[in-house]
C-alpha cells in the first residue's frame, strides 16, 4: 500500500445510489493505484444497509464512536495513529463551535 484515501463526512443519512456508486468507483481507484479507501465518519449516522455496502466493496468505515479499535472508530484512530485527539478538541472547543455556528445560522436565516 501507498497510503490511504480518506473520505470524511459528519454522517451518512443518504441512500442515495449514486452517491454510493461515485464512492465505490472511487474505491476502486483508490485500490488500483495502491490506496487504501477510508470513509471517516464523526458521527454514528449511517444506514445499517449502506455501510454493509461499502464494507464488502473493500471501504474501511471509521465510525464516530469514543472508544472501540483504531479501525472502528474515527476518533480512536485519530488519537492512536495520527497521535490528535480529536474528541478533546472538539469538547475544549464545545463553546466556540456552538457560538460560530449559531452565527452562521442567524445571518443565513435572516
Amino acid at each position: 500500500m501507498n497510503g490511504i484515501v480518506f473520505e470524511i463526512r459528519q454522517g451518512y443519512k443518504s441512500k442515495d445510489s449514486k452517491r454510493q456508486n461515485a464512492d465505490l468507483e472511487h474505491a476502486i481507484r483508490a485500490y488500483s493505484e495502491g490506496y487504501l479507501p477510508v470513509i471517516m465518519l464523526f458521527s454514528q449516522q449511517i444506514d445499517r444497509d449502506v455501510a454493509r455496502r461499502y464494507q464488502e466493496n473493500f471501504w474501511l468505515l471509521l465510525q464516530g464512536e469514543l472508544e472501540g479499535e483504531d479501525t472502528k472508530s474515527t476518533y480512536v484512530f485519530c488519537r492512536d495513529i495520527i497521535g490528535y485527539d480529536v474528541a478533546a478538541f472538539f469538547q475544549r472547543n464545545a463553546e466556540s463551535i456552538r457560538k460560530e455556528v449559531e452565527n452562521v445560522l442567524n445571518q443565513l436565516l435572516s
